[in-house]
């Protein structure tokens, strides 16, 4: 699943949430509340309503979680 999901990303740069949350299968309210308790990397803001993310953090973010299969560790 991992290499799937990186592969999904661009080499370098910027993503923004909607890209994250399509390899990162958990909700909008979720990864905010993930970044503010630290589990999660900061974005940089690029506008006033807008956040990405360094395409870097987010692909060591995937290396860091488990992936799970039957109820079992996979990684």
């Amino acid at each position: 699943m991992r290499s799937t999901a990186q592969q999904n990303l661009p080499e370098a740069g910027f993503v923004r949430l909607p890209q994250i949350l399509a390899v990162i299968p958990i909700g909008k309210s979720s990864w905010w509340a993930g970044i503010r308790a630290g589990r999660f990397p900061q974005g940089i803001k690029i506008a006033p309503r807008t956040t990405a993310w360094h395409v870097e953090d987010i692909r060591e973010l995937i290396k860091s979680i488990p992936t799970q299969q039957n109820g079992k560790d996979c990684t």
